[in-house]
């Protein structure tokens, strides 16, 4: 191990094969496939046991893949016609995440993640968001957790170098615009920095989860996106998410049966008064309560189920939570209207029969939640919340993000060395097959291993050639550190709250781009004065002080996508309306629906310090796929695959 030197002022140097940042589910995948494609990677992350793959889920955590059981015809063409339809997605990456699935997820069955299977050895599966056929499967609530203990398990095995406790904060280019090291703080040394040299960095850190109050990604989820526009990298759909109904603490998706047996509904004020808002919007009770049923397996917010459909569910508790300043809990003691009993006969027949064929119509919500689910009780009682006793406080909450950085089929960036992947990359469009996300970032992760270790140089990058260009990041970063230490307080906490605050309020599900249009600019001047007015009183603070900066620019990069894409004619679509202003709750309802003209567009966002431009382009095509056997055998053997 190296020092370089700036000022008195030391920073270590690490020389590493190929560096991976991150240490979910798709991070491990990337580690593993470039130790058995022959290479040496090193896995850098803030912390081991944190991140989403690790500590989120659902009733049942969803992974999709080609159907593998049962006579209903399937093909990677048909997959990837799936994926790519879901709007601004671009084909032949939709097709590769189908080609691949299947030789993904055996992967994990045998590394040992328990997918089900029938006696026959069929896995089999079942319809989810957004998908004709029954290409999901899952491993239970925490399907992504068991994943990642599998692949770490194996990357330990494989005695995979984890640097654990390192924040990554500036991705280092050379004069080419090559990204050729990563600067990052050690927490394990009271925040020194520390260089690593790499052939090619792979950064698998998940979504944006520090941009929003209202968040259901993990607490110990963060990102890092903005590390990969500062280098140079297209933004790609930053303005496409997934927000739906969630626990605040826990933070938990409220999907499936939590909604399906119907809980009470109540907003709570200030003094502690309680009302069941829902009744005051339904003239029909059972009509709210067989929206609310419908939430169960409808859970993301979508725009075209807004005005007549459960999505205005979403937008009620959005306008309690946001304009009211009011909480609302769902309340499994009681059944709305404190009712003894429902009249189940008055639902809609969808949720009429679904319920009268689990036998579930009796009770109260949470003695049908555990005859229907008992582990979806279960899993809020391990998290310390007893549904049985306790009102459970929800929101609306970003889960996914859609979009993000631009990547090829090879899930290479714009940046010559840089490669981006699991949620990190914005390979999703508009909308997704439940479960994709699992799927893609195992995919992606296979095939940027496949693509570096035969197209990547396999020797040590000379650290001579790099020492000019790191003493200058170093330089930098100490001044701003210096900065930072010059005051006496932390101010990072309250200015986290106060722009995750302003992003859910007019900047999530529902979107007003006046408000949008001051939060940008108020960021501008936060950003310009950042390192002069934030403040730590210690060393170790410097991890919030990074992760806040990487927060603003990244709220800042998508801010401006947002308000580029209605400025190009882009309207209500996905999990987002727009609006130029909202006065009262019917107010929300008078967005204008996308007409779908932009569906075969893709919004790349390119970024320069506080300067953004972006630029719009067709959709890569979806591909035919297949190919002669001889013609393709001859280009898998001289690697023209990869051109």
């Amino acid at each position: 191990m190296r020092e370089i030197m700036v000022n008195g002022e030391k920073a270590c140097l690490i020389t590493t094969d190929v560096l991976v940042v991150g240490s979910g589910a798709s991070g491990y995948n990337a580690a593993l496939q470039l130790h058995k494609n022959g290479r040496k990677p090193a896995v850098l992350t803030e912390g081991r046991l944190m991140g989403t793959s690790r500590n989120t889920g659902s009733d049942k955590q969803t992974y999709y893949k080609l159907s593998l059981s049962g006579s209903v015809a399937d093909s990677t063409f048909d997959m990837g016609k799936d994926i790519f339809s879901g709007g601004c997605t671009d084909g032949d990456s939709a097709y590769a995440e189908a080609a691949m699935s299947a030789r993904c997820f055996m992967h994990l069955t045998e590394l040992g993640v328990p997918f089900p299977m029938n006696k026959l050895g069929e896995f089999v599966g079942y319809k989810t968001d957004h998908d004709k056929r029954s290409r999901a499967t899952s491993a239970g609530p925490l399907t992504s957790k068991l994943m990642t203990e599998k692949l770490e398990n194996a990357v330990t095995e494989a005695r995979i170098p984890i640097f654990d406790g390192f924040l990554a904060i500036k991705i280092v280019t050379d004069d080419s615009g090559k990204a050729i090291a990563l600067l990052a703080l050690n927490k394990n040394e009271n925040c020194a920095p520390c260089f690593f040299l790499f052939n090619a960095l792979i950064l698998a850190t998940g979504g944006p989860a520090g941009m929003y109050a209202a968040s259901v990604f993990p607490e110990s989820q963060n990102g890092a996106i903005s590390l990969a526009l500062d280098a140079g990298a297209y933004g790609k759909n930053l303005t496409e998410w997934q927000y739906g109904l969630a626990s605040i603490a826990p933070r938990w998706n409220v999907s499936g049966t939590y909604m399906q047996v119907l809980p009470r509904m109540i907003s709570v004020d200030e003094a502690g008064n309680e009302r069941e808002f829902l009744t005051e919007y339904f003239i029909e009770n059972s009509k709210s309560l067989s929206l609310l049923f419908r939430k169960g397996y409808e859970w993301p917010f979508d725009s075209s189920k807004a005005k007549n459909g459960s999505s205005v569910i979403d937008l009620l508790v959005w306008y309690e939570c946001s304009v009211k300043k009011r909480r609302v809990y769902l309340d499994y003691t009681q059944n709305p209207g404190c009712a003894a009993s429902l009249d189940f006969d008055a639902l809609d027949a969808e949720a009429r029969d679904y319920l009268k064929a689990a036998q579930a119509c009796f009770g109260t919500p949470i003695e049908r939640l555990r005859f229907m689910n008992e582990p979806a009780y279960q899993l809020y009682l391990s998290k310390g919340v007893d549904l049985e006793k306790e009102k459970l406080e929800i929101a609306l909450c970003a889960q996914h993000s859609n979009g993000g950085v631009s990547t090829d089929i090879w899930w290479k960036t714009s940046v010559a060395g840089l490669f981006v992947i699991g949620e990190a990359a914005g390979t999703h469009g508009i909308k997704r097959p439940g479960g994709s996300a699992l799927n893609a970032g195992q995919v992606g992760a296979l095939r940027a291993a496949l693509y570096i270790s035969s197209n990547i140089e396999n020797t040590l990058p000379a650290e001579d050639n790099a020492v000019p260009y790191l003493e200058k990041v170093l330089a930098t970063h100490l001044s701003e550190a210096a900065k930072l230490f010059s005051k006496s307080e932390n101010s990072v906490t309250d200015m986290r709250i106060r722009y995750t605050s302003k992003m859910s309020d007019c900047a999530a599900a529902i979107r007003n781009l006046e408000q949008i249009s001051s939060m940008r600019q108020e960021l501008s001047n936060a950003l310009s004065s950042y390192f002069d007015t934030v403040s730590v009183s210690s060393r170790k603070e410097l991890f919030e002080a990074y992760r806040l900066y990487d927060s603003l620019k990244t709220q800042y990069a998508y801010l401006g996508a947002m308000l580029d894409y209605a400025e190009n004619g882009g309207a209500s679509r996905g999990s987002a309306i727009y609006l130029d202003s909202i006065s009262d709750f019917n107010s929300l309802l008078r967005f204008t629906e996308d007409t779908g003209t932009l569906d075969g567009r893709i919004q790349e966002t390119r970024v320069c310090g506080l300067d953004q431009s972006y630029v719009w382009r067709d959709v890569r095509p979806l591909p035919e796929g297949g190919g002669v056997f001889e013609n393709v055998w001859r280009d898998f053997r001289n690697g023209e695959i990869f051109k």
